[in-house]
């Protein structure tokens, strides 16, 4: 899957050179979990390859150890200087010499170790495998993470082309309004006074336009850095903003998923757990452990004169005493996991918190864009009539102006609703560690 989405992002800058990039909300996250996509993947996928060979390195201490050696060495001894001079043998005649050699030492030799019991070490592998755990359920919460802040970043997208089209949409209404302001006055039911504010208004709303233009240019530049894309990629959101409804979920029903599926809260407890066996492993080395080791080889003067040596045994290590070392580590292990503990309580309270916030901000969020829709319609109904009863001499174009003002404001509110709940959804399937499926 990794290699088919890495596909899809290189297919992104030819897409741009014949166009500019059609991009989904979809295909978004999909880009920015890419190997090369959002840098925060890439450094979790390391991670997670350093706690794969720590836990290979902790392996490594249950298996043989086997080395080989070859050594040639040439000797010549003083043996005046340990001592050997001054011993004397009922030999007649013999003398220990003062200087022996040169002579040649050849040694060719195998050696090995292998743990047969040590339950320290047991525990650290144990808990270097749960440590592979913890880092995978860390790449699932980047990965949750980025697509959550992927979607941000789309939504304020999104939006700010929304404004662009509100914007474009009031500069079309104002010289609207304008050109309806000329023609009263060349009925002689207007005045130049009318045509003036006409023209301050458009100016007004040309201003905003460039605003927004601005806006856009910026949200788009963060779309493509929170991806990991190329900044200078020309982006078409196939997606706008709108109102999709979202399935009924209690706050018992969301906190129950979130326990389930939020990845960060499975790591924490992974963490917990590898904080309980290195605990339990240090504790473990006060224990005996037992070892086997072993050498065969040759060994002679040189090749011709070689024979075979082996020195084979079993010890078995006892600790009596070392200073303390080893209760004050295992004070620090335990230390270290209560304050894991601490930390797996406290993200369960998090998580219930942000359960909670969410809710009540997507059901806050619902009430806004039913309130913005009938505001919009309400702005619409509103400057339709002002317009009809100024065409009708009626009114003159201050109630025109003061509706129109009110319509773009009401577009405005509409625009930030839709954005508002689009997002209170996306913190929701955060709280519960599901953002990756919301989006599909």
């Amino acid at each position: 899957m990794r290699l088919a989405l890495g596909i899809l992002l290189l297919a992104a800058p030819l897409a741009a050179a014949d166009g500019p990039l059609e991009l989904s909300l979809k295909r978004a996250v999909a880009i920015a979990l890419t190997q090369e996509g959002n840098a925060n993947v890439r450094l979790a996928d390391e991670s997670l390859k350093q706690a794969q060979d720590r836990s290979r390195e902790a392996r490594a201490a249950l298996l043989p150890n086997v080395d080989g050696a070859v050594s040639y060495s040439s000797h010549t001894v003083n043996l005046a200087a340990e001592g050997l001079d001054k011993i004397s043998l009922p030999v007649p005649g013999f003398q220990f010499p003062t200087f022996v050699g040169p002579f040649s030492v050849l040694d060719a030799r195998l050696s090995g170790s292998q743990t047969v019991l040590d339950l320290s070490v047991i525990r650290r592998y144990q808990a270097s495998k749960i440590g592979v755990s913890a880092s995978r359920a860390d790449v699932e919460t980047t990965a949750e993470q980025v697509a959550g802040q992927v979607a941000r970043a789309y939504l304020a997208a999104a939006k700010a082309d929304a404004d662009v089209d509100a914007a474009e949409a009031n500069v079309k209404l104002s010289e609207a309004v304008l050109q309806q302001a000329a023609n009263q006055k060349e009925a002689g039911t207007g005045t130049g006074i009318e045509i003036t504010r006409a023209k301050v208004q458009l100016a007004n709303d040309r201003q905003r336009r460039l605003e927004a233009e601005t806006a856009r240019r910026a949200a788009y530049l963060r779309l493509l850095r929170a991806m990991g894309a190329r900044l200078d990629t020309d982006l078409h959101l196939a997606d706008k903003l709108a109102y999709t409804p979202t399935g009924a979920v209690t706050l018992q029903q969301a906190q129950t998923e979130a326990f389930q599926t939020r990845p960060d809260y499975q790591a924490q407890q992974e963490r917990e757990r590898t904080a309980r066996y290195s605990a339990s492993a240090t504790s473990m080395e006060r224990l005996p452990s037992v070892a086997a080791f072993g050498d065969y080889g040759s060994s002679g003067s040189g090749l011709e004169s070689t024979l075979p040596t082996r020195t084979y045994g079993i010890s078995v290590r006892v600790p009596v005493f070392d200073g303390g070392r080893r209760d004050a580590r295992r004070e620090e292990s335990a230390s270290q996991y209560r304050a894991e503990q601490v930390r797996t309580n406290d993200l369960k309270e998090q998580i219930s918190l942000d359960v909670r916030l969410a809710l009540d901000e997507l059901n806050s969020a619902q009430d806004q864009v039913a309130v913005a829709n009938e505001g919009l319609d309400l702005a619409q109904n509103e400057l339709a009539q002002a317009r009809r009863r100024y065409d009708a001499g009626i009114t003159n174009s201050i109630e025109v102006t003061d509706a129109q003002t009110r319509l773009e404001r009401a577009r405005d509110n509409q625009n930030t609703a839709l954005y508002e709940y689009n997002v209170a959804r996306i913190d929701l399937a955060q709280a519960m560690g599901k953002v990756r499926s919301t989006v599909q």
